[in-house]
């Protein structure tokens, strides 16, 4: 196990050096008073998207421990508010064993719900932008705690308003789903064929999150202490967004291996970036034995710490991907995770 006194204790990679400060709050009044200290702060609190340099943070470390969930139901549509340390999965467990519709296939998902709307957390055809209806911040220019309606969050694919600025801090985040045991329409194919049924059909919401969890399990993105696999930030990139005139180029580029998985964002056109780099020649498992770091042996988007690597050997890794998939097929790969002292 990582130094208690260091980030990796806190971290899903386990990596990441010492903080200046560790302060551990469990309550609103508690956070508020942490954040209005003032000084250089890294707000954390399920450590899954984030990756933190050897040398650490040197300033103070909030770590966010409030929990609790508060539902209101009427008229069909639960509106289900959640403390921004809560563990996301178990808001998930906790709407699929009430029959309430709009974020199972969001099961599996390590980190807190807090970080949800930060990064738009999205997996097997659900977004959280989707159900979040406001979001609950402090606002450190105002210095005054306020509610951000969903409209004004800016989400897009895996970003929003809060993901690169730290004027916000996400106290609390409501979303709206509906009571029904019945999942929302499924719109991942892998999903749709794993549970049976045609894309756009429906289906239980306790077998939509069995069926969920199998396949996050099966690439190594639920968190098991006891495997390495899992000791990761689930996707270091996201799937490229490109404009149609490039994609055209990366399937010539790509004929030998058939057709790039592809789907429609806009104008522009989404692609697969584990299949960009496996075509890029990185396999599952590959890395250098001797700097503790490897590609997941379960799926090519995680880049794992096999016990014993660093943050940096992690970035030079990530920056050999990065270059290797860029050579192959001119598309630059972006990090999904935030990235504390440290750049590739």
């Amino acid at each position: 196990m990582p130094e208690p006194r260091t980030l990796a204790a806190f971290t899903t990679l386990r990596l990441g050096g010492p903080a200046g400060r560790l302060i551990e709050v469990t309550s609103e009044e508690e956070t508020l008073a942490a954040l209005r200290a003032g000084g250089d702060q890294l707000i954390l609190a399920g450590g899954s998207n984030i990756v933190v340099a050897d040398e650490g943070f040197p300033g103070t470390v909030v770590l966010l421990r409030q929990r609790g969930t508060r539902a209101q139901v009427e008229d069909g549509e639960v509106t289900l508010t959640v403390a921004a340390g809560h563990p996301w999965d178990e808001v998930v467990a906790e709407a699929v064993a009430n029959g309430w519709s709009g974020i199972e296939s969001l099961s599996g998902i390590p980190g807190s719900a807090g970080a949800t709307p930060i990064q738009n957390v999205g997996a097997y055809g659900q977004e959280v932008a989707e159900t979040i209806t406001e979001v609950r911040v402090y606002d450190r220019e105002r210095d005054e705690v306020v509610t951000i309606p969903a409209g004004g969050c800016g989400f897009a694919y895996r970003t929003s308003i809060f993901k690169h600025s730290p004027r916000h801090v996400v106290l609390s985040v409501t979303f709206r789903l509906a009571v029904s045991d019945r999942s929302t329409p499924i719109a991942y194919a892998e999903l749709a064929r794993t549970l049976g049924v045609e894309p756009g059909a429906t289906a239980p919401l306790e077998e939509v999150r069995a069926a969920v969890l199998k396949l996050r399990a099966g690439k190594g993105m639920v968190l098991d202490p006891a495997d390495p696999d899992t000791w990761s930030v689930g996707s270091f990139f996201t799937n490229p967004i490109v404009p149609a005139a490039d994609f055209e180029r990366v399937r010539e580029l790509a004929a030998e291996f058939g057709t790039p998985p592809a789907w429609p964002s806009g104008d522009d056109v989404k692609l697969s970036a584990a299949w960009l780099i496996e075509r890029a020649g990185f396999r599952k498992g590959h890395g250098d034995p001797a700097s503790g770091v490897a590609l997941s042996g379960k799926h090519t988007l995680a880049l794992t710490n096999r016990g014993s690597g660093t943050t940096a050997a992690l970035l030079d890794l990530a920056r050999e991907i990065r270059a290797g998939v860029e050579e192959r097929f001119g598309v630059t790969l972006h990090p999904e995770p935030v990235l504390v002292n440290c750049a590739i």
